[in-house]
């Protein structure tokens, strides 16, 4: 089996039992140690080209203050995660008939003192995105560190996250949730699974 290949041991009737009940799934040790690396050097390898974010239409928001890099064809390790959820795409909407058909990602750094507020990834259905997932960049987490993923499941139970290396965090994007304050950087690659409709 390739490295960068989803492993046997990612269950997807776990990953689709917990969609359906909590609105949330982790998978832990997504990735080979090698390819988590490569991973890695690709992205830290861009630091000085990120961006600071935007959450609409270019507009910068005070609710968020990471730095991203939208990852195209020229970030191929990156390109591999993404045809990995590409995959679970086809599960979810084998299961769930979802009709997801877009895959969209970036990389995302969170520097000390880095946040992001309380928000949905689609209000109130406003966008394509049914899905998002987040895969931890970073080689170790410590749990002073800050910056877990605060999430509000689908009984609005809230969860706190951490954002452990080589941990893939999905869940439904009209979720609520939050970032919180990070202490030391923290790497990531976020992506939203859509449902791009075709406009005749």
């Amino acid at each position: 089996m390739s490295e960068h290949v989803l492993p046997e041991s990612y269950h997807i009737d776990h990953i689709l039992d917990a969609l359906e009940q909590q609105g949330f799934a982790i998978v832990d040790d997504v990735y080979t140690p090698h390819y988590c690396q490569n991973l890695q050097e690709e992205c830290t390898s861009h630091l000085n080209q990120f961006r600071e974010a935007a959450i609409q239409h270019g507009v910068v928001s005070r609710i968020r203050s990471d730095q991203i890099l939208w990852i195209d064809e020229s970030f191929p390790c990156a390109q591999q995660h993404l045809q990995n959820l590409k995959q679970l795409s086809q599960h979810f909407n084998q299961n769930f008939f979802l009709g997801i058909n877009e895959v969209e990602a970036h990389f995302a750094c969170y520097d000390a003192g880095q946040f992001y507020a309380r928000h949905r990834d689609n209000p109130q259905a406003k966008n394509d995105r049914i899905i998002s997932a987040v895969y931890y960049l970073h080689d170790t987490w410590h749990a002073d560190w800050g910056g877990q993923l605060h999430l509000q499941d689908k009984q609005q139970h809230w969860h706190i996250l951490q954002p452990k290396a080589n941990r893939l965090v999905l869940f439904q994007s009209d979720l609520l949730h939050e970032v919180f304050i990070a202490q030391h950087q923290r790497l990531s690659i976020t992506a939203w699974l859509r449902c791009s409709r075709l406009i005749e």
